[in-house]
């Protein structure tokens, strides 16, 4: 551990020195990629000179110990240094731990209604608003870039993408099937249904990320469909494109211009190919897609939210809390904490 926490202050210290030279500040994209370099290194570095501190401070209090005035006072200090020490060690731990490429990524979501008719898309409809509230309270923003309305409430399918701080490191476990019981508005006699909605979380994709060759490429313009405001419904602006190698189809018909709507429209394409190609790798190395928490698969039933006892229940993990008002509401906090304490335990366990 020691170790790899010198290299990475070498590092850290290296790229500071970098970042000071005149060269390299008259070049924004370099001072843009070596700074996000070292703020990658930050907490790690930071938890070092911690660490050293600590390691300083212990080694004065043990020659403190002769001291027969002074004695006492440093037992106690080094029972609390050695405290402050092992805790720290635990989170460096976690600081050291592998990181997800992708962690720092805004997101493009995909909720649609699955099992369960019009209440499956009523259902998509209350997890499209519990994650605008999350995102909400997180400081995220949230921009729809296709929907399909259900003439009972909710969505057959929409789709959004959120913008912020490291979006992709809490949302990335909320890939699965969503599975509500609930008593229908359209239910006359009281019963309960099971239904289910499914989420995709996909990391949005650069350029860099994802090569698409222009031929491989239909693009199709046409009206947009439903309420859209003044123009939008009078013009062909609608864009549909589909990569024809994969036969990946995206639609995109928010925006009042087609060239609005194309460029969306070529965003949602390389996030879709990305996550595709992401799949493949992990598939690749199986035992690793084993280890994750969940599979993130559109199949596979992560969560239960039932309604006449106000509880939801996260199967991947084994969590259960009595908050499911607090949690339609955007409380995802606890949930998502949850989450990534245990995905944290499996990776410190592997290593």
């Amino acid at each position: 551990m020691l170790e790899r926490l010198i290299a990475i202050e070498e590092k850290y210290n290296e790229l500071s020195k970098e970042l000071s030279k005149p060269e390299v500040l008259s070049d924004i994209k370099k001072t843009l990629e070596l700074s996000k370099e070292q703020a990658s290194l930050k907490d790690a570095y930071d938890a070092y000179q911690k660490y050293k501190k600590i390691e300083s401070d212990l080694k004065e209090a043990k020659e403190m110990i002769k001291d027969p005035e002074l004695g006492e006072f440093a037992k106690e200090e080094i029972a609390k240094l050695n405290q402050e020490k092992e805790e720290l060690e635990k989170e460096i731990e976690i600081i050291l731990l592998p990181k997800d490429p992708n962690d720092g990524k805004n997101v493009i979501v995909e909720i649609r209604g699955a099992a369960g008719g019009d209440e499956a898309n009523i259902f998509a409809g209350d997890l499209y608003r519990m994650y605008t509230k999350y995102a909400e309270k997180q400081g995220w923003k949230i921009e729809v870039l296709s929907e399909e309305h259900s003439d009972a409430g909710g969505y057959p399918l929409v789709e959004f993408m959120v913008k912020g701080d490291s979006v992709y490191s809490k949302l990335k476990y909320e890939s699965g099937a969503h599975r509500v019981q609930r008593v229908p508005v359209t239910e006359t006699q009281g019963r309960v249904h099971t239904s289910t909605a499914t989420v995709l979380v996909m990391p949005e994709a650069e350029e860099v990320d994802v090569e698409i060759n222009p031929s491989d490429l239909r693009i199709d313009v046409y009206r947009s469909t439903g309420a859209g405001g003044q123009c939008v419904n009078t013009t062909d602006s609608a864009v549909r494109i589909t990569h024809l190698p994969t036969n990946t189809v995206v639609t995109c018909q928010n925006e009042r211009s087609q060239i609005q709507n194309k460029e969306k429209a070529m965003q949602m394409l390389r996030t879709r190919l990305y996550e595709a190609k992401i799949r493949e790798q992990e598939e690749k190395l199986g035992s690793e897609r084993r280890s994750k928490i969940g599979t993130g698969d559109r199949s596979e039933k992560i969560r239960t939210y039932n309604y006449p006892q106000n509880r939801v229940t996260d199967h991947r993990i084994g969590y259960t809390t009595k908050n499911l008002d607090r949690v339609m509401e955007g409380n995802l906090d606890d949930i998502i904490e949850a989450l990534i304490t245990e995905d944290q335990n499996r990776k410190l366990k592997e290593a």
